[in-house]
């Protein structure tokens, strides 16, 4: 496909146009009434694995609001069962058997996307073949480290002791664990540009447990290189969202990534002044402004805009994902207004 066919992939290089491009991370979800009936119907793994479920899901959101891009509806563990993982969702994820040992992780194989996820790669063409050609769709993994906080705790957690003691504990395991989940999500997250994915996404949603210290040692050469592995096998531009990691922004601009991906906890301006002006990023409304009255929001949303100004270029979302309970007109409000202050 062409290099900056749309608007969103062109923010994503640094280039501004006629308004900042919007999406919602987990804009494909509970809060979509259509979503929840379809859900009636399909259980959530289900779901992930039937490519014309997953790719309906994915475009659900597309056909309510003039959304920029679409993600696409997957999970970030999907690929983990790919690579010998037990998992089930309960509703979050738990696993049969966490990793524990050097043994346990020699265990897990790498990711072979055509074997493993044969599926995830048919959705994604099913969308593209979709989804009109003025807007893009983006395919995303787990970052490694928060793939790791995953396995080694078994499932959900708040802060991740089992997997953050692990990484310290058993050193030479988990960097070998963490080294072969970098080049398995490599290798999918190039399958998804090669099934027609215009933009790809690493989600980080645990490293913000780690310190500065801790980031450099055992995450930011894995994640620099993983970045420039996959820039290497593809076209795309590629996200990085280091959720929780105000305090690591210096060290995530030498990542390499073209965009980054702020939480809501830090004012855009102040990362730009971390990530240099150069920096595209993406953010960063706290999703519990969709809860407040319209004139409020309103405020929130140009806020956010004019904190954006201060990058090369800002493609406009949430801090966080969408949470379930946000009334779906709070969202069309939010595209229109976004759109509509962005082209002042």
């Amino acid at each position: 496909m062409p290099e900056g066919r749309t608007l969103f992939e062109r923010a994503c290089r640094g280039e501004r146009g006629g308004h900042a491009p919007v999406w919602i991370m987990r804009q494909a979800g509970r809060y979509l009434p259509e979503y929840r009936k379809l859900r009636e119907e399909v259980d959530f793994l289900t779901a992930t694995k039937t490519p014309e479920v997953a790719a309906r899901i994915t475009l659900q959101p597309m056909e309510r609001y003039p959304l920029d891009a679409a993600i696409l509806f997957s999970d970030i563990m999907t690929p983990l069962e790919g690579m010998g993982v037990g998992l089930d969702f309960d509703p979050g994820p738990v696993l049969e058997r966490p990793i524990r040992s050097a043994e346990d992780a020699r265990s897990l194989r790498p990711l072979d996307p055509e074997e493993g996820t044969p599926f995830v790669l048919e959705a994604i063409r099913l969308t593209r073949a979709e989804l009109s050609p003025d807007r893009a769709l983006i395919g995303f993994a787990g970052a490694p480290f928060t793939l790791f906080c995953y396995l080694v705790q078994g499932g959900g957690s708040k802060d991740f002791m089992e997997a953050r003691s692990f990484l310290r504990l058993e050193t030479e395991a988990a960097t070998a664990l963490l080294e072969l989940l970098g080049d398995s999500m490599v290798r999918y997250l190039a399958a998804q540009a090669r099934a027609g994915a215009d933009a790809v996404m690493l989600f980080d949603s645990w490293v913000g447990l780690l310190g500065p210290d801790s980031y450099r040692r055992f995450v930011l050469p894995l994640m620099r290189r993983v970045v420039g592995e996959v820039r290497a096998a593809t076209h795309v531009p590629i996200i990085y969202f280091a959720n929780g990691g105000a305090t690591l922004l210096r060290d995530v601009k030498e990542v390499g990534a073209d965009v980054v991906g702020v939480d809501w906890t830090l004012p855009l301006s102040r990362a730009v002044a971390e990530l240099g002006p150069d920096a595209v990023v993406q953010g960063n409304l706290d999703p519990a402004a969709l809860f407040a009255p319209r004139d409020e929001l309103d405020r929130a949303i140009q806020g956010v805009l004019e904190e954006g100004a201060t990058a090369r270029a800002h493609v406009f979302n949430l801090g966080h994902g969408i949470h379930r309970t946000t009334d779906p007109d709070q969202v069309a409000f939010l595209v229109d207004r976004v759109h509509e202050h962005s082209a002042r």
